[in-house]
């Protein structure tokens, strides 16, 4: 039962905190360094763990793609000319990777972590939805492993929090549970998942691919097929949502009485309040649409207009991160948290669609000749795979086989331009298969569990800057947020 907080208790929780953070260099990793550290500049020490050869090249990795982002602008404004020593003070680098035991620390760091760390947010995963399968097992199922491996070794650890997807549920439809996956489980019935088997798998491809001495190219495409296969196999849409499962249910496995916390968040779009609104990294599904509409490089999408479009921003996933630490520290049990809002705050697709055309509309892209705007032709939208493939043969695969005759006939004169169009038709349609189970998606997140971690809040002052910890996307104006923020956002820092 989580108990009665407030933001300054959950402020509180982490002073004189040592904190070990997987992923910083993604975007939810910089929004929860900037929010600890400009909320809570008592935090004792934040180590970043990173892949980097050395020590020095781990702390330039971190300068230039962590603290030097314009998220961290703020807390530079607040600490002015010490901001940098700041950094230095509270900021400690670790070269190295969860896909190796022991993250392949050297002995003394091992020491001095084991000793030392209160809480782990295990944040560093693959997210290409058609990953290698090698590539997307080693950082979301044995990085997985490693972590709670890594976990079970510190002497005083009072939180492992673990951040997965919403979409681990892979294409069910109706109300999804926040339910724990088992060891086994798999999405289709009549199936069971033995995940050192699938282990032994991608070894055993490896060496065959190594035999066979298979090109890079080859060998690539072959373990990305693998990947594909093996989570269509057992129900899940493509690599990253199925090794993700997996991670998930090595970790409730095998994290023995360590407090953990799982949160799946849904779609992470773009802050929506502090420290800068509309700042994001990361093209999402949503974003590519935007910046295609905005260059006038897409004209059409697949997706459903009235289906629920379930997104969240990063700040609020953050917030909802922070409260669970603070709410469920040194317990001994596993609980986990959808962070969405299609069930609180239902959103279509028909809102982004209106509010873009829109804003579109009062804010022409000027890329016409001597910066002229633009003239926009409003983008078609197909509600079924079925109907897009329709409009894809007509409109571009029996011109293309025209294409093709007539290269034939002229002794290969188009041959190059044949294989390039084909090239990107093949793309497209791959782009297809891979998007539709989630701009088709016909579930709703249940958050039975988040409601009451954010009914333990108390009201909060919505003016208190710093110390905000709203995650209820009740409190979202969807159109105001599209028109005003996330749009804006996206083509500012998202366009080149």
């Amino acid at each position: 039962m989580v108990g009665e907080m407030d933001a300054g208790m959950v402020v509180g929780y982490f002073r004189g905190k040592n904190i070990l953070i997987t992923g910083s260099t993604g975007f939810l990793g910089k929004v929860l360094v900037e929010k600890i550290l400009r909320v809570q500049p008592d935090v004792k020490k934040i180590f970043l763990l990173v892949r980097a050869s050395d020590i020095e090249s781990a702390k330039l990795r971190i300068q230039m793609e962590v603290t030097r982002r314009e998220i961290f602008q703020v807390l530079k404004e607040e600490h002015g000319m010490e901001f940098d020593d700041f950094i230095e003070e509270k900021i400690c680098p670790l070269a190295g990777d969860i896909m190796y035991e022991s993250f392949g620390l050297d002995t003394g760091n091992l020491r001095e972590l084991y000793k030392d760390l209160d809480i782990i947010v295990n944040g560093a995963a693959t997210t290409n939805f058609s990953e290698r399968y090698d590539v997307a097992f080693d950082a979301n199922v044995l990085g997985a492993k490693h972590v709670c491996a890594f976990a079970n070794k510190c002497a005083k650890l009072k939180m492992l929090l673990h951040v997965s997807t919403a979409y681990v549920a892979g294409e069910q439809e109706g109300i999804i549970l926040e339910k724990p996956f088992l060891l086994g489980d798999t999405l289709r019935e009549g199936t069971h998942l033995d995940i050192e088997s699938e282990l032994n798998l991608i070894k055993e491809t490896r060496r065959e691919l190594k035999a066979n001495c298979s090109s890079e190219k080859a060998e690539r495409r072959t373990m990305k097929e693998l990947g594909l296969k093996r989570a269509r196999q057992f129900g899940w849409p493509n690599t990253y949502v199925f090794t993700k499962a997996m991670g998930e249910m090595l970790l409730g496995h095998l994290r023995g009485d360590l407090p953990v916390v799982i949160l799946r968040p849904s779609i992470i779009t773009s802050i929506l309040k502090e420290p800068l609104p509309g700042w994001m990294e990361g093209i999402r599904t949503i974003d590519a649409v935007v910046i295609g509409y905005a260059k006038q490089t897409l004209s059409f999408f697949l997706v459903d207009l009235d289906l629920i479009m379930d997104v969240i921003p990063g700040d609020m996933v953050v917030n909802a991160m922070m409260v669970a630490m603070a709410a469920h520290s040194e317990e001994q049990s596993q609980t986990i948290y959808h962070v969405a809002s299609s069930v609180r705050n239902p959103a279509p697709y028909a809102i982004l669609a209106d509010s873009g055309h829109r804003y579109f509309f009062d804010n022409p892209p000027r890329t016409g000749r001597n910066g002229q705007p633009a003239r926009l032709n409003k983008m078609r939208f197909f509600s079924t795979v079925a109907r897009l493939s329709l409009y894809m043969t007509i409109k571009y695969r029996l011109p293309l086989e025209m294409l093709r005759l007539v290269n034939i006939a002229l002794c290969g004169v188009f041959s190059r331009r044949y294989n390039e169009l084909s090239r990107k038709y093949r793309f497209v349609m791959q782009l297809i298969e891979l998007y539709a189970p989630y701009s088709l998606f016909k579930g709703c997140f249940d958050d039975t569990n988040t409601e009451r971690l954010r009914m333990a809040m108390k009201d909060q002052d919505s003016n208190a800057p710093g110390c905000y910890f709203d995650f209820d996307p009740k409190s979202i104006d969807w159109d105001d947020y599209f028109y005003s923020v996330h749009i804006p956002g996206v083509l500012k820092y998202m366009r080149d």
